[in-house]
């Protein structure tokens, strides 16, 4: 089988030497696991089983990076072929250096409907070995505390479908005032460096509604979350740190979250949300998260070659 890792996917100007590191330690693995990978430096296409590039796509292909992994997609696709990508470490929450290198594989998609993940079949020490290095702990569910926390995603981004991040904060607040008057704090996105202008907008639009306040940009996670009840997010990963805090959560299109099956999906729940067997889940989202160290030897390629059809 012969894989080709691209590595002009990668932004150029691009500062994170993980994204082009995870590349060439890609095809590393895969010629120590007996088959054939080659790191290509070129705009070209070459014939290949798999594709491997750093990220998805977005609506608006714009630059020369983002033109490469569209027509690298639509190409594997046509001829019958995959991509594979690397995409966010759900766990980096915790630490954001991510001193292994744990991020998460895929085939195909970046979304639980479209991406083939490699989780259909579990292996529960994936979960204790992840734990162990990251020293990430399983919390038990709050049984008190006050407010809620809208989580907003980049205004944008590939994760929120074309949906204006605006417009979903003020309909999905409307959606939560019709179960509970719980104070709300609205959380930007930490990424996202437009968040300075829409806040503003929304401050406006909610400006004379009690119990909502917009939280400072920069402001730890933590301080939002100190005595929380529960946090409210679209689909992204920004869920999965409360969640394994022990906060409820509720989303709003879990179709496309990694956290459907650990979260709630109805606003009339707020005041006594479902619970889920998380240590499930946990051990099922750990089989799609590999470090370094396991591209380079091989295993992550090992594991995701069983799921190429």
């Amino acid at each position: 089988m012969k894989v080709v890792s691209y590595l002009k996917t990668v932004p150029a100007g691009n500062r994170n030497l993980q994204k082009p590191e995870l590349l060439r330690q890609f095809v590393n693995g895969v010629n120590a696991a007996g088959d054939i990978g080659i790191l290509h430096d070129q705009n070209n296409l070459i014939d290949c089983d798999v594709g491997m590039i750093q990220g998805w796509v977005y609506d608006k292909t714009t630059t020369e990076h983002l033109r490469l992994r569209k027509t690298i997609i639509k190409t594997q696709k046509l001829t019958g072929k995959h991509s594979a990508t690397a995409d966010a470490n759900l766990f980096l929450y915790h630490d954001k250096t991510n001193p292994h290198g744990y991020l998460r594989y895929s085939f195909n998609g970046v979304f639980p409907t479209t991406g083939e993940y490699c989780d259909s079949e579990i292996d529960p020490t994936r979960w204790t070995q992840i734990s162990q290095d990251t020293g990430i702990k399983l919390e038990p569910y709050k049984l008190t505390g006050g407010h809620i926390v809208l989580m907003l995603q980049r205004n944008g981004g590939w994760s929120m479908g074309g949906l204006n991040v605006e417009t979903w904060a003020l309909k999905t607040i409307a959606n939560i005032r019709r179960y509970t008057d719980r104070h709300i704090i609205i959380r930007s996105h930490p990424g996202d460096r437009f968040a300075k202008n829409y806040l503003k907008t929304l401050h406006a639009n909610l400006k004379g509604q009690p119990s909502i306040s917009i939280s400072k940009i920069g402001t730890p996670y933590e301080q939002d979350m100190l005595n929380a009840w529960a946090v409210v997010n679209h689909n992204s990963s920004a869920a999965v740190g409360p969640i394994i805090n022990g906060y409820h959560c509720f989303l709003t299109d879990p179709r496309n979250s990694q956290c459907s099956e650990v979260s709630n999906t109805d606003f009339k729940h707020i005041e006594k949300p479902l619970e889920y067997d998380r240590e499930r889940w946990l051990q099922r989202i750990s089989m799609m998260h590999w470090k370094f160290s396991e591209l380079t030897n091989g295993s992550c390629w090992r594991h995701m070659r069983q799921f190429i059809s």
